[in-house]
């Protein structure tokens, strides 16, 4: 990754002392009289880094989870997994490279000296997560990070797969949300995001999930029904972006900073809620700063993760069973219309040429209900 080129304005003291730092360790490498005042200068971004960025706002964070330079989902592969065999194609529209997976090795890569250091670096896994793009025309090419109905069913037949061959599943988030344009919805976004959400629930190995940067929406928990779900320290999930809270909420999308808060969106209340297992820490002035630093942490984590017995684990959990079994609460559901209900469920069915069931149901009073906005809105207003 290029040296990062886009600033924030309250991360500017930050940037600086870590710029300098990257030039002294630079020479550092050919002078090794540099290296006492290369510690103490680490040192000092570290604490500087700490002091600041623990007085950061729910939106500051909301900015970090964004940042173009942070890593995405390929920077982390080329750093953390070997033997990385991309996979494409949802065999039954085509590709999607909002998505990226395939099979690899967790592992750093050969040469790198760390490779076995725990007993579950070195073993096969599926690797799927969101890739943004950089520049304009890569962004076109993944469109932001937004995927399309033929990479949610991408991702689909890979957690089948996985299931039917025994490999451990590693996901990694980071995107806006899924694609709401037009010819999404004709291809059946919602069912098949619902159908990813069935797959991770009843597969047969150990799913993994961490959020490395913004995880929006139903597009996040595609990849985020999971046994165990980390997230950075400045990453963000949530149901709706703090923007499309605002407008809903108070017509008025500049108080996303106000809808921030209140959505209890960042990795310490995440973490409170119960809604992720663990924090993963990120290096002095974010994940941006030092990608390489960042990876090691993340790949620590997810070889401490493995390394845990899997049939501790229970099954994969949406983030709602999760702050559910925290606190002990019972989950309520809100049922559509019958009018709405069955219009769902005539939508739904014209997708089942593709292989894939309809996602609506029915209830213990036999009437049609269909899971999907309204009880999400319902319950993201009551929250509120």
């Amino acid at each position: 990754m290029a040296a990062a080129s886009y600033v924030l304005p309250f991360e500017k003291p930050v940037v600086e002392l870590v710029t300098r730092v990257r030039e002294l360790r630079e020479l550092a490498r050919s002078d090794r009289a540099l290296e006492p005042e290369l510690k103490r200068l680490e040192d000092k971004a570290a604490k500087l880094a700490r002091e600041l960025f623990a007085e950061l706002s729910p939106w500051q964070k909301v900015q970090l989870s964004r940042h173009p330079n942070r890593p995405y989902t390929l920077d982390y592969i080329d750093r953390i997994f070997s033997s990385f065999v991309e996979l494409h194609g949802d065999r039954c529209f085509g590709e999607d490279a909002a998505i990226v997976a395939g099979l690899a090795t967790l592992g750093s890569r050969p040469g790198s000296g760390r490779a076995g250091d725990l007993p579950s670096r070195g073993r096969s896994v599926m690797v799927l997560g969101h890739q943004k793009g950089r520049g304009a025309k890569d962004n076109v090419k993944r469109n932001f990070g937004m995927p399309h109905p033929e990479g949610y069913r991408k991702a689909l037949r890979l957690y089948e797969m996985a299931s039917r061959f025994g490999l451990p599943i590693v996901t990694l988030i980071d995107t806006p949300g899924a694609y709401p344009g037009i010819g999404a919805e004709e291809r059946g976004q919602s069912e098949a995001i619902g159908a990813c959400l069935a797959a991770m629930a009843r597969a047969r190995v150990p799913i993994v999930a961490v959020i490395i940067g913004e995880g929006g929406s139903g597009g996040a928990l595609a990849l985020g029904v999971a046994n165990r779900v980390l997230v950075m320290e400045y990453g963000t999930y949530s149901v709706i972006t703090p923007e499309g809270c605002a407008s809903i909420l108070w017509k008025d999308g500049s108080k996303a900073d106000e809808a921030a808060a209140r959505m209890k969106m960042t990795a310490p209340d995440l973490l409170r809620l119960g809604v992720v297992d663990r924090v993963i820490d990120e290096p002095a002035g974010g994940a941006h700063q030092d990608p390489d630093a960042a990876a090691r942490m993340v790949e620590t984590a997810l070889a401490d993760t493995l390394r845990d017995r899997p049939s501790r684990w229970g099954r994969p959990r949406t983030p709602a069973a999760r702050s559910s079994a925290r606190s002990g609460t019972t989950l309520t559901r809100w049922a559509l219309q019958p009018s709405n209900a069955a219009a769902a469920s005539a939508h739904h069915g014209g997708h089942e040429a593709c292989g894939a069931p309809s996602v609506t149901n029915a209830t213990s009073r036999g009437k049609a209900t269909a899971y999907g906005t309204n009880e999400i809105t319902v319950a993201f207003s009551r929250a509120l």
